[in-house]
């Protein structure tokens, strides 16, 4: 099958089922996951699909949809184990700023803590700030905003000013996308604000996301690559990919 029979048969699939994996596709017409998203790459800027976390759906779809925050925990959680146990590795030392993002796999970093390791943790994420809330070591600062039910996190203009009056050591920070050409992007515009000023506010920036998120462009790009010093991801990134962020100038730690 040609390229362009595949993806046009991708693309009457995807309208089809409503939702598609990059895994199904894949098995579905026996290619790699890297030619599912070159494909799907293909059939967005054709407006026949919309690329989303993991996968595309029809282009006539809701202009973005995005994973609540119980789903995404429930997806790739080895990947994220793994990833966050890693990202322990990156912490600044003893007594340092950390600025925690929100998401399923920071989540799980906030609960990997080093009790042994005193930090002031930075937060505008309620799961987060419930997981550290306990530990004798943290001295945790909770962000104001208006918090979205999807994400559980504060956003908007006071979560924003409030964090443009930090000066952090680090931040841990998740994204729905990462691709070369668009750098880290997110559906929601709040959302992005608050990440852009997370990456403003920290002297480095670590970005924590399964391999599933790269080559995944969304709506609103909050930081370039170049903003970035560090992406923690998992084994399933492929040759190609590692290649093409390390030439980017991203520093890549596999889990």
């Amino acid at each position: 099958m040609y390229a362009e029979e595949r993806q046009q048969a991708m693309a009457q699939l995807v309208a089809e089922h409503g939702r598609l994996s990059v895994n199904v596709l894949a098995e579905q017409y026996d290619v790699t996951t890297e030619t599912v998203r070159r494909d799907l790459s293909t059939l967005e800027r054709m407006g026949l699909v919309r690329r989303v976390h993991g996968g595309a759906v029809p282009a006539h779809s809701l202009a973005v949809i995005e994973s609540g925050l119980v789903e995404r925990d429930s997806s790739n959680t080895s990947q994220k184990e793994r990833i966050a146990r890693a990202a322990l590795e990156l912490l600044p030392p003893a007594g340092a700023t950390v600025l925690l993002d929100a998401g399923s796999t920071t989540s799980r970093l906030a609960s990997l803590l080093p009790r042994d390791h005193p930090l002031v943790v930075v937060t505008h994420a309620v799961p987060v700030a419930a997981r550290v809330a306990g530990q004798p070591q943290v001295d945790l600062h909770l962000l104001p905003g208006r918090v979205r039910t999807t994400t559980q996190a504060a956003v908007g203009a006071d979560t924003v000013e409030a964090i443009s009056r930090l000066r952090a050591d680090l931040v841990f920070l998740g994204t729905n996308g990462l691709t070369v050409d668009h750098g880290l992007s997110t559906p929601d515009r709040d959302e992005a604000a608050t990440k852009r000023a997370m990456v403003a506010s920290a002297s480095k920036v670590v970005v924590l996301a399964d391999a599933s998120k790269i080559g995944i462009d969304t709506t609103l790009r909050f930081a370039d690559l170049d903003e970035v010093d560090v992406l923690v991801t998992d084994d399933a990134i492929t040759d190609t990919d590692h290649r093409a962020l390390t030439r980017a100038g991203l520093e890549v730690v596999v889990a």
